[in-house]
């Protein structure tokens, strides 16, 4: 088959939607190299984030002077004439959207959506991005010939905020990157904690530092426990509020923090972690609660929502805002051998459902069955 995407993502993002898409076509493309994978990229990167090993994955940019100019229109819409000069059979927006008249076209759609929490949580959001998100996740959703949620989660919310009937919208899980499924030395490890100056033993929080992760609950947890806290991840203005309670408190000096982390020295973080907690209000997935099974750190996550579904029956749950619970929690795995090695030993076994060829045979068979 020749499958084309949305690929602006997988070229130009760093983290989230740019993983999914980057681990998406890193997956099909090893174990079914049958097919050839179009990336359709609406303008080259200035800082790659996807390199193409691959004789069956092309980088397909706009080649009209015109496309190039008005790269985002070409995305939208005249993108349509690429596809079909290409014979896609296939087009899969990998981030909610699809091009505007694709239904015209000789060619089956899928789209991949990932949460709905502009819809649950709009006062997370400003009112015109919500206003266009809603709107390009209603068109893509119901002119999609199928729907990806990757989460059953997601699946529900897509049922009730787009109004799409179910038989409409398959569940496929994320993958997740190799480097956080193989083991490094202690002196590896070591060398990334010496770069970043962190603590031998800590506890570790992995995503955007935004109100909706909730780093600050993990903060007042922690004040009274003699143990440090690293969290890794993107600075967004939250990230003032954070500073400014541990100032007013004098936990600087209890909390470590790291910007700009390759996947390489992410994975070396987790698994130098005692244990990982990520007690974020809402999620699509929570693609970090993999990685650090696949780690083999101990979770404690939010209780409710996907967060099961990533964390298996071994993760602890919290509610996310009770800072008791979130102390208690961490305190027994800190302290409690036997329960972190059954969490351990049980969280790899639930990882292994997120495994490259099961994902990579889930979505060819939702291909070949289109």
């Amino acid at each position: 088959m020749n499958i084309g995407y949305e690929a602006k993502r997988v070229f130009h993002n760093r983290t989230g939607l740019g993983n999914y898409g980057r681990d998406l076509i890193r997956i099909l493309s090893e174990h079914h190299p049958e097919n050839t994978y179009y990336l359709y990229n609406p303008k080259p990167a200035k800082n790659q984030q996807f390199h193409i090993d691959r004789t069956n994955v092309l980088e397909c940019l706009p080649q009209k002077r015109l496309d190039r100019v008005f790269y985002n229109l070409w995305r939208q819409r005249t993108v349509l004439r690429d596809l079909k000069r290409d014979h896609i059979q296939i087009y899969h927006g990998l981030s909610g959207e699809l091009p505007i008249g694709l239904p015209v076209y000789p060619m089956k759609s899928v789209v991949t959506i990932h949460d709905l929490i502009f819809m649950r949580y709009p006062q997370l959001y400003p009112f015109i991005d919500r206003t266009i998100y809603f709107r390009k996740f209603k068109y893509a959703a119901h002119h999609a010939d199928h729907i990806i949620a990757i989460s059953e989660q997601t699946k529900r919310d897509i049922v009730e905020f787009l109004d799409v009937k179910e038989a409409k919208i398959s569940v496929v899980y994320q993958g997740c990157h190799p480097v956080f499924k193989q083991r490094y030395t202690e002196a590896e490890k070591q060398a990334v904690l010496k770069k970043y100056e962190l603590p031998s033993d800590f506890v570790l929080n992995v995503g955007t530092i935004e109100a909706r992760k909730n780093a600050l609950s993990i903060i007042k947890a922690m004040e009274h426990m003699d143990v440090p806290l690293v969290i890794a991840g993107k600075k967004t203005p939250y990230l003032n509020e954070i500073k400014d309670y541990m100032e007013k408190h004098g936990l600087s000096s209890k909390v470590s923090f790291v910007h700009g982390a390759s996947l390489d020295e992410l994975a070396k973080l987790y698994q130098s972690a005692l244990l990982f907690i990520y007690p974020s209000i809402f999620e699509g997935f929570g693609i970090p609660i993999i990685e650090a099974l696949y780690s083999g750190v101990p979770v404690i996550t939010t209780q409710g929502g996907c967060f099961p579904e990533a964390g298996g029956l071994r993760s602890l749950y919290v509610s996310p805002t009770a800072t008791d619970e979130i102390t208690q929690a961490i305190s027994a795995v800190l302290h409690d051998t036997m329960l972190r090695d059954v969490m351990v030993t049980e969280g790899l076994l639930h990882a292994q459902q997120f495994d490259d060829a099961h994902l990579a045979f889930q979505m060819t068979s939702l291909y070949h069955g289109l």
